[in-house]
């Protein structure tokens, strides 16, 4: 269950304040971009993610997975991992197409 609905989560990915938009097909969804820091093999270096409202995402497409394309700043990415966190947010970890 979300602990938050939709409508109370959308200020916080909003792109006037400090959210961005991201297209999926012909779609768009807000959420917050981040490039996170990872260690791989004691190999450091980041991680772009893009996290954004569960129900959004659902919304655009009901085939939304692994290796479905996604533009964020006019640089595509592939969408590596979808990580819904029980609480109306998914965080998708991806991959630089550029």
């Amino acid at each position: 269950m979300a602990v938050e609905n939709a409508n109370d989560l959308a200020g916080f990915f909003d792109p006037s304040e400090h959210g961005e938009v991201a297209t999926i097909g012909a779609s768009t969804i807000n959420g917050i971009f981040s490039d996170e820091y990872s260690e791989i093999l004691d190999v450091s270096g980041s991680v772009p993610v893009f996290t954004c409202i569960t129900s959004e995402l659902d919304e655009i497409s009901p085939v939304v997975t692994a290796g479905t394309a996604i533009v964020i700043k006019s640089v595509n990415y592939t969408i590596e991992v979808l990580q819904p966190d029980g609480t109306g947010v998914t965080r998708l970890t991806l991959q630089d197409k550029s």
